[in-house]
């Protein structure tokens, strides 16, 4: 059902004037006023209904500028709108609540592009391709409640670029977050630390290997999803954040565990906390002899450090050599240096050397005959 045109309520006001007792024409008006019906058609490749446009999978490359005034929900999904800015809204859309752009390979979100959406709650922009986000994109007094991030950062040296504008300090109201199955690896410093009603954080799938200090001191987070992740132990500043929110339910599995004496502390905590809601599908990835084993049911006398031992040695071995090398390099400095002494002193060495096997030479030339022999002895006599 599209949204009915300026004509169609000119000429049903005009009937209405002339016909004031014609039920057909009070009921269309009370249809008109209760769909809230705007005064501008609907956008070409739309479908409009009621306060609801969707302009999905049309190959669009800019979100369409006539939209009608009173549209509550916006549907531009699939396209292939690659940035988004200031001009793709151009028009004050003041009953916009709930935006849908994901699926549409953008790159670019640049400064002030909500800022004529100043009642937006719920914000969507899954499946994308972010390389850059300006920290301006929103404005200061916005309401955005809900953000949907997945699938949209597959590179993690983009992550910094494209998560700043979280640590803007404009989004106030931010209560859920979405940022699973993307390339993050960790968190940007100080990322949260704006967000003081993030309540729901997703980070499921997102190749994250740890948390930095201070990344959840802020949100009074109650949901904090880490699914899938590469976390093989929790660090210990880690575990206290999570014990100064005893409100906050965490989701762990699919993590590959490390079961050595390592894990130890994280084990415990897991067994005395009631904070990790799917404790019981924590597994060991490894080493070997633990693998697929709940983690819960390890137990002290099976976790050895034998491959961190391993890991000791070989560090060991590593420093041994590095030292010797550096013995290495500076003896062969100390020859350089003393280059032409040494190569006068082994010219003299040569110098003795052939002076004594002369004389030996000689010797053992007289030695050999008779005569020179005989002469010798009387020489000596």
């Amino acid at each position: 059902m599209r949204l009915l045109s300026t004509s169609c309520l000119c000429k049903l006001v005009e009937m209405r004037g002339r016909t004031q007792k014609s039920g057909v024409i009070h009921l269309l008006l009370l249809l008109a006023v209760v769909g809230q019906m705007s005064c501008q058609s609907c956008p070409v490749k739309c479908m409009c209904s009621m306060q609801t446009v969707k302009c999905q999978n049309q190959e669009l490359d800019a979100i369409p500028h006539s939209l009608p005034n009173n549209t509550k929900v916006l549907f531009v999904t699939g396209n292939n709108i690659s940035q988004i800015s200031v001009n793709s809204f151009p028009t004050r859309l003041e009953q916009l609540t709930d935006l849908y752009l994901s699926g549409n390979e953008m790159e670019f979100v640049d400064a002030k592009v909500f800022d004529n959406l100043p009642n937006l709650v719920r914000l969507d922009l899954s499946n994308n391709n972010f390389q850059t986000f300006s920290e301006e994109a929103f404005p200061d007094e916005n309401k955005l409640q809900f953000l949907n991030l997945s699938r949209s950062v597959h590179n993690f040296s983009y992550s910094d670029e494209v998560l700043n504008f979280l640590g803007s300090g404009n989004l106030l109201q931010l209560k859920t977050l979405d940022l699973s199955n993307n390339d993050l690896v960790t968190l940007p410093d100080n990322i949260l630390t704006s967000l003081s009603n993030l309540v729901n954080l997703s980070l499921q799938n997102s190749s994250i290997v740890s948390l930095r200090n201070g990344t959840l001191k802020v949100p009074p987070l109650q949901d904090l999803d880490l699914r899938d992740n590469t976390f093989r132990n929790l660090p210990a500043i880690t575990m206290v954040e999570f014990s100064l929110k005893p409100e906050l339910h965490i989701r762990l599995a699919g993590n590959p565990w490390h079961c050595d004496c390592l894990i130890e502390d994280t084990l415990l905590w897991m067994k005395n906390s009631t904070q990790v809601v799917d404790v019981q599908n924590l597994t060991c990835e490894s080493p070997k002899g633990l693998r697929r084993q709940p983690l819960v049911q390890v137990e002290p006398s099976q976790m050895k450090c034998m491959g961190d031992m391993e890991g000791v040695l070989e560090t060991s071995y590593v420093f041994l050599g590095l030292v010797l090398a550096l013995i290495g390099v500076i003896f062969l400095l100390v020859l350089y240096l003393n280059r032409k002494g040494i190569k006068r002193w082994m010219y003299n060495i040569r110098d003795a050397c052939r002076d004594h096997m002369e004389g030996y030479h000689y010797r053992y030339e007289i030695n050999s005959d008779p005569r020179l022999a005989n002469l010798s002895i009387n020489s000596d006599v």
